[in-house]
């Protein structure tokens, strides 16, 4: 399959990504380094790293590194859940995604989707390709290499993460992470199930105590000092951190 995702990845640049409002933040970058969150704190881990497991091409790079800034807030979000919730812990399911991963991911979301609707992905009119791509971007940024306008996760600010309990066991949300649909909106289930949105709260006010914003349509996805962070702040706000 890995020769046809090369051949999706060449057609996927065709279709110009919807523009966001975020795009237009200004990025002046304070040149963080990365740094692997196993040494940050005692996290949980969605292992093998699931987009490694799918072949992408991390080329060396561990996909549970954040800038130090984000990591060291990480783990201070980690403490205040266990205020809330003793021997509770955050597991992460990715952080960072080099863009050369993005572009895979896509990819292979692409190429999923349209299985999945009995379509060949490289026999695709126009229209079904449009299609198939705007479900992909419901869950993923388009692999931009334009420094101006980096895919979120490229710059080592967000961060992708549920939790779990004091035996290890995960909590449920209500539908897994990257799951493409209506479920994974952060309130879907505020007036459907008191359980699946109190998790869901109860991870956003640990992750928010610390300044990480929680995007709109992902109840797992965290970050703080890329564009949308700044963006959620105030508009005039700038980002910290682009693309590495």
């Amino acid at each position: 399959m890995s020769v046809m995702l090369a051949e999706i990845a060449q057609i996927i640049p065709i279709i110009k990504p919807k523009a966001q409002p975020f795009h237009s933040i200004v990025i002046k970058e304070c040149a963080e380094p990365l740094v692997v969150l196993s040494t940050i704190a005692d996290f949980s881990y969605e292992t093998p790293a699931p987009y490694e497991a799918a072949g992408a091409p991390y080329n060396g790079i561990s996909p549970f590194s954040l800038r130090t800034g984000n990591a060291q807030k990480l783990g201070m979000a980690q403490a205040a859940l266990q205020q809330m919730k003793p021997g509770w812990r955050f597991k992460i399911f990715d952080a960072y995604r080099p863009v050369p991963v993005q572009a895979y991911m896509v990819a292979h979301s692409f190429y999923h989707i349209a299985k999945e609707q009995g379509l060949e992905p490289l026999q695709l009119t126009a229209s079904e390709r449009d299609s198939v791509l705007e479900q992909v971007y419901r869950i993923w940024s388009p692999p931009n290499t334009d420094p101006l306008t980096p895919p979120p996760h490229s710059t080592g600010a967000a961060i992708d993460v549920t939790l779990v309990d004091a035996q290890g066991a995960e909590i449920d949300m209500g539908s897994p992470i990257d799951f493409n649909g209506d479920e994974s909106n952060p309130d879907f289930f505020k007036n459907k199930n008191a359980r699946f949105h109190a998790n869901r709260m109860l991870l956003c006010d640990a992750m928010t105590s610390q300044g990480f914003v929680r995007h709109h349509t992902e109840w797992w996805h965290f970050s703080y000092g890329d564009q949308y962070w700044a963006w959620s702040k105030n508009q005039n706000h700038h980002a910290i951190y682009g693309r590495i």
